[in-house]
């Protein structure tokens, strides 16, 4: 026992720590913070492996908000199928149709097997036009690490009633009562109300770090659709931001001395951001993107985009325990919405034909340039 004593202050190594096994979660390989899955695996590896606990992800809302609202049901799906506790929060829709929107999960095993011959049978065939793509990364859409972390989804179908009741999911709707409150510190008292009963869902269901049972801890799945939206606004729009980026600080408070990940979605198309409202969210968020959906603009017909539904920005990473943000591995990132599955790729470029109109353009440019430059040639002309 000495010896071994000896031989670690001589190494300077600490003992190491085991983490808790929770159920649904994994360690970061890069800080081994505990992590859980988004419900979408592309996602997940984007942002870095999936949501820290204790962290708030925020998803800005496209100009319709219909793929936000998506990516939100794979989040709480997720939650369901780990037999995680879920607290759903919206005014625009009621809860309850969000819960019997879920899709249902689906088979793996089977799934990956098709990502991994896609992916085989593109990159085994050599690339004649855009041979420079033939090693480029691409996102990786299957679960790794050996172990169930992040599951499959088919949007054409909707999750059993058998698992939903089962399920352990909690449905806020706001309390007319609360109105009355004259301590209330929000001028939208809806803010409060919900504060109110994220707070109580941890206290009644032991998410607290200092009340958490490692056998028994669970992460609460927090889901907060279209916060910020017209429901949500006060007498005045300066009120409207207060409350918004109040609520955010209150909330991120709660979620730092808990087991439990909060996902709220905004549609910043409603603001007109004079006082930087959406930049203070992104600050007070942990990991925070942007949905850019091309429809209604002019990149619905633009031919690059032509595969795909919309572009994803990265807006933050997360930066727990860390001096800096985490570190972007790609920055085009566009999503498209196929009939069962939403998916995350990288943007390439398409290959440029001969008989494509900007080959044209350049070959009467290229041609028209000779002409002018005469009859003497160069070495270097070709």
């Amino acid at each position: 026992m000495a010896s071994d004593a000896k031989t670690t202050i001589l190494s300077g190594s600490k003992p190491k720590t085991k983490l808790p096994t929770i159920s649904g979660t994994r360690p970061s390989l890069r800080n081994s913070q505990l992590l859980i899955s988004t419900g979408i695996p592309s996602l997940d590896s984007t942002i870095g492996g999936g949501l820290p606990i204790g962290s708030i992800f925020l998803i800005e809302e496209d100009k319709y908000g219909f793929n936000a609202k998506i990516v939100l049901k794979y989040y709480m799906a997720e939650g369901i199928v780990v037999s995680q506790p879920v607290l759903i929060a919206s005014q625009d829709v009621l809860p309850s149709q969000l819960v019997s929107g879920l899709p249902a999960v689906i088979d793996d095993s089977q799934e990956c097997i098709k990502s991994n011959e896609y992916t085989k049978t593109n990159t085994d065939e050599p690339m004649k036009i855009a041979w420079r793509y033939q090693n480029l990364k691409i996102v990786d859409p299957t679960p790794t690490g050996g172990q169930t972390f992040g599951h499959y989804y088919d949007l054409t179908k909707q999750m059993p009633q058998d698992l939903l009741k089962n399920a352990n999911i909690k449905q806020w709707e706001n309390n007319e009562e609360t109105m009355l409150n004259k301590n209330n510190k929000f001028k939208n008292a809806a803010y409060s109300d919900l504060l109110c009963t994220i707070a109580k869902s941890l206290d009644d269901g032991k998410h607290y770090i200092s009340e958490a049972r490692d056998k028994e801890t669970k992460i609460l799945r927090i889901a907060i659709h279209s916060l910020g939206s017209r429901l949500w606004l006060s007498d005045t729009e300066k009120d409207s931001n207060c409350d918004l980026v109040k609520f955010f600080y209150c909330f991120r408070a709660l979620l730092r001395q808990s087991y439990a990940v909060g996902v709220v979605t905004v549609p910043v198309t409603n603001f007109d951001n004079t006082d930087n409202v959406i930049e203070r969210l992104e600050h007070l968020s942990d990991i925070a993107i942007r949905l850019e959906s091309f429809a209604g603009s002019s990149k619905e017909i633009n031919p690059l985009f032509k595969d795909y539904h919309g572009l994803l920005h990265i807006k933050k990473l997360c930066a727990l325990n860390g001096l800096s943000h985490g570190s972007l591995q790609y920055r085009d990132l566009v999503f498209k919405l196929r009939r069962k599955k939403f998916l995350i790729e990288v943007l390439h470029l398409p290959p440029e034909f001969d008989d494509t109109t900007q080959r044209e353009q350049d070959e009467s440019i290229t041609s028209s340039i000779g002409c002018m430059s005469g009859s003497h040639k160069s070495a270097l002309d070709f």
